[in-house]
C-alpha cells in the first residue's frame, strides 16, 4: 500500500509565540488522523515548538509585523515541516555544540541539539531562515553502505 499525503498545508501565522498554540493544533490533528503514535507526536510536537519560537525570538526578533510561514504534509509514512521566517537568517554549523566546554552553562543551542535529536531530518535553507524537518514512523536506514 502506497501512502498518500492526507494534508499539503501551510500557515502564515503573525510572529508572536502564542502563534505557535494553533500552528500545533493543526499539525497534531493531522498525526493523529494519520496514526502516528504518542511518542511521535511528543517528538513533533516538542520540535515544532521549538523550531516556531527560534523563528520568532531569533529570526524576526520579536517582531510582530514580520510573519513565520509554516508548510507541512502529514501522510501515513512521516511529516514533514518547513517553518520559514522574515530574518536575516542564520548559519547552523557556528553555533556551538551546548554539550562541551564553556557552552554547557550557556542556553544558546540546545534547542538545535533538540531537533537534530527528535527528527529524522533536520536541515536549512542557503540563507539560514527556512528549516525543513522530517519525521518517519518507521525510522529509515540512513547509512551508506
Amino acid at each position: 500500500m502506497t501512502a498518500k499525503a492526507t494534508s499539503n498545508c501551510s500557515i502564515v501565522v503573525e510572529s508572536k509565540p502564542s502563534a505557535v498554540v494553533e500552528v500545533c493544533k493543526q499539525i497534531i490533528a493531522k498525526l493523529e488522523a494519520n496514526k502516528f503514535d504518542k511518542d511521535d507526536i511528543f517528538a513533533i510536537h516538542l520540535t515544532l515548538e521549538e523550531a516556531f519560537l527560534n523563528a520568532v525570538k531569533h529570526g524576526n526578533k520579536m517582531d510582530p509585523t514580520k510573519k513565520v510561514t509554516v508548510e507541512y504534509g502529514v501522510d501515513l509514512e512521516k511529516v514533514e515541516i518547513f517553518i520559514t521566517d522574515e530574518g536575516n537568517g542564520f548559519d547552523p554549523d557556528h553555533v556551538a555544540d551546548p554539550r562541551f566546554g564553556d557552552k554547557l552553562f550557556e542556553p544558546g543551542g540546545r534547542g538545535l541539539l533538540l531537533m537534530n535529536s527528535y527528527m529524522d531530518i533536520v536541515e536549512y535553507n542557503e540563507r539560514g531562515n527556512r528549516v525543513h524537518m522530517v519525521r518517519y514512523k518507521e525510522k529509515p536506514n540512513f547509512s551508506k553502505n
